[in-house]
């Protein structure tokens, strides 16, 4: 056909320059079909099939039991870093596990000497009001009663304690209960909150008939053959992740990570001939690898998947530092284009900050996207929010900064032994994005709308139009990117996820 619009991402990917995601911009396509008609399962590795194609960095200020839990409802997978102890990691994956829809196992708890305006304070901030009262306000602490609206409904003084107006005739059932049988217990019952406890009678979680509505609003689950989550966690090439090694398979993790910022090495060859030989059930992703050699000495070795990036994400100064490295959508391209012919997904890492980098990354081939700073500002993330100049915040490190390589990161850097550390990122924080069951049905939505724009339903549709240069490209100059982002303006509003 010719005088095409546009370029093939052969024709740009391969000349002297390389290119960001903010290079380039995606032509249209032809839209015969609804963005909700657009399905985006993908295999994070050759073995294991998502829902969604997000995947969380296993960064200490970003993945640990709550965002492995909620990426995984979503459809997406959790990767549980390693800034920890071996039985800290290990306890992570276990839990993730053992997670059943419908527990909720950080219930807020309030003391009999707490009063009526504190459950209206908190009803206020998290729209609910059936709070449980245990002996000091603390979880697993004995239970003494339960708050709920028909307690204090028609209560005119809001300072009277909760112990002269708390239900201390409670329904509870054993730790150890399954959900199913809960849920029957809830419905017989018509109670509203189901308190599980131990058998000294202490609060351990709470189930409640809103969330099991809730949740059957999960069919994207990633689930395995036992229908329990899926989980990954990060190792290092180290001696020691042999025994972390040991105490993940027995957590029953699904796919580890060998997180190394350059992977091409003896020492994660080595790993990954090990993992084959000693747990060839548990699937690995190598990396991370930017250029075709890195590439094909890792699959050579038998890795599952391929980790994509070095030097790209937001606190990341590895590019500058080390003046090695390789601007990401060039280094997505090329790695895709050479793995796809050995059949191994691969994962774009990093320089991801908005929901078209991550359609992008898909574009030239990716089949899943690792966010780190997108996740790291939201509720699941770890760490305790701040505020800085009025705005409401979230400690987010590099794993190569200064802090996070004392505490561990640095065996990902082969520095573990080094004298004289010399870091390859920063610490920052990030601003607060609410809850991860608010924020990622954003991403996927909006992924939907752009996959109908670019004239995929799947992403195995866009990668067969990328192939078959059908899919088009072009350049964008500093001017054109300015063009294509809010500019121009005196002031405006921007939305809740930017």
């Amino acid at each position: 056909m010719q005088n095409r619009d546009g370029f093939s991402a052969h024709e740009i990917f391969t000349t002297s320059k390389g290119y960001t995601y903010n290079d380039f911009i995606i032509l249209p396509g032809y839209i015969d079909f609804a963005p909700d008609d657009v399905i985006l399962e993908t295999n994070i590795t050759r073995n294991i099939r998502l829902k969604s194609p997000l995947v969380s960095s296993p960064m200490d200020t970003v993945t640990e039991t709550d965002m492995a839990i909620a990426l995984a409802l979503w459809g997406g997978i959790g990767i549980v870093h390693y800034n920890n102890t071996i039985e800290q990691q290990a306890d992570i994956v276990s839990k993730v596990k053992r997670y059943e829809n419908g527990f909720i196992n950080k219930p807020l708890v309030l003391s009999p000497q707490n009063r009526i305006s504190d459950i209206d304070m908190i009803k206020a901030i998290y729209n609910f009001s059936g709070i449980p009262i245990t002996e000091d306000g603390k979880l697993n602490s004995k239970l003494v009663g339960i708050v709920s609206n028909r307690d204090i409904d028609f209560e005119k003084d809001r300072t009277k304690l909760l112990s002269e107006v708390m239900t201390k005739d409670i329904l509870t059932a054993k730790k150890g209960i399954t959900l199913s049988e809960a849920n029957e217990i809830l419905k017989a019952s018509k109670k509203g909150k189901l308190p599980i406890v131990d058998e000294e009678g202490r609060l351990i979680s709470l189930l409640c008939r809103n969330d099991l509505l809730k949740n059957r609003e999960f069919p994207l689950a990633t689930k395995d053959d036992k229908k329990q989550l899926r989980v990954g966690a990060a190792i290092s090439t180290k001696d020691e992740s042999k025994d972390r090694l040991a105490a993940l398979n027995d957590a029953g993790v699904d796919v580890v990570i060998i997180d190394s910022a350059q992977g091409n090495s003896v020492y994660q060859i080595k790993m990954i001939k090990y993992i084959k030989k000693k747990y060839p059930h548990i699937d690995i992703i190598g990396g991370n690898v930017v250029t075709t050699d890195q590439c094909e000495n890792l699959i050579k070795a038998g890795v599952d998947a391929l980790r994509i990036g070095m030097g790209p994400g937001s606190i990341c100064t590895t590019q500058t530092t080390m003046a090695v490295g390789r601007p990401q959508a060039t280094a997505v391209f090329r790695s895709a284009e050479y793995s796809r012919k050995h059949n191994i997904p691969i994962i774009a890492d990093g320089g991801i900050s908005n929901i078209g980098h991550i359609s992008k990354a898909l574009a030239l081939g990716a089949s899943t996207a690792m966010m780190g700073s997108m996740f790291a500002g939201t509720n699941e993330a770890p760490g305790e929010y701040f505020y800085e100049n009025g705005l409401r915040l979230k400690k987010y490190r590099g794993m190569a900064s200064m802090e996070a390589m004392e505490a561990g990161g640095a065996k990902r850097y082969f520095a573990e032994d080094a004298k004289i550390i010399v870091p390859q990122g920063v610490s920052g924080a990030v601003m607060d994005k609410g809850s991860m069951h608010d924020y990622v049905p954003y991403l996927l939505q909006g992924l939907k709308y752009s996959f109908q724009d670019i004239g995929v339903r799947d992403i195995n549709s866009l990668h067969e139009k990328l192939y078959s240069q059908d899919l088009r490209f072009e350049i964008r100059s500093a001017m054109a990117q300015k063009e294509g982002h809010v500019h121009d303006m005196y002031s405006y509003k921007e939305p809740q996820f930017m």
